[in-house]
């Protein structure tokens, strides 16, 4: 499988972006800039996995759609992570 560069710098700034913004939502503060980059990535393919369920068509890009539902998917992995880590 051929990665090109900019569709890796692609999605690591959507990563970034949707990721900043679910820890916003969710904790209210950042949670860095490597776990923000990786939780919005995680966040995108469990948005686009859910939005898909939904009908509706998932992450295509770096536009507003697909940051909305990258950091959809990142709420949603954000708050089943703190959950899980009450629970324990």
């Amino acid at each position: 499988m051929h990665i090109d560069a900019m569709h890796l710098i692609t999605w690591i700034i959507l990563g970034l972006i949707a990721g900043f913004i679910a820890s916003k939502i969710v904790n209210r503060h950042g949670e860095g800039i490597l776990l923000d980059i990786l939780l919005g990535i995680i966040g995108a393919f469990v948005g686009t996995w859910v939005f898909g369920r939904l009908g509706w068509h998932g992450v295509s890009g770096v536009n507003v759609y697909s940051i909305f539902v990258s950091a959809v998917g990142a709420i949603l992995v954000l708050v089943v992570y703190h959950a899980i880590r009450r629970t324990l």
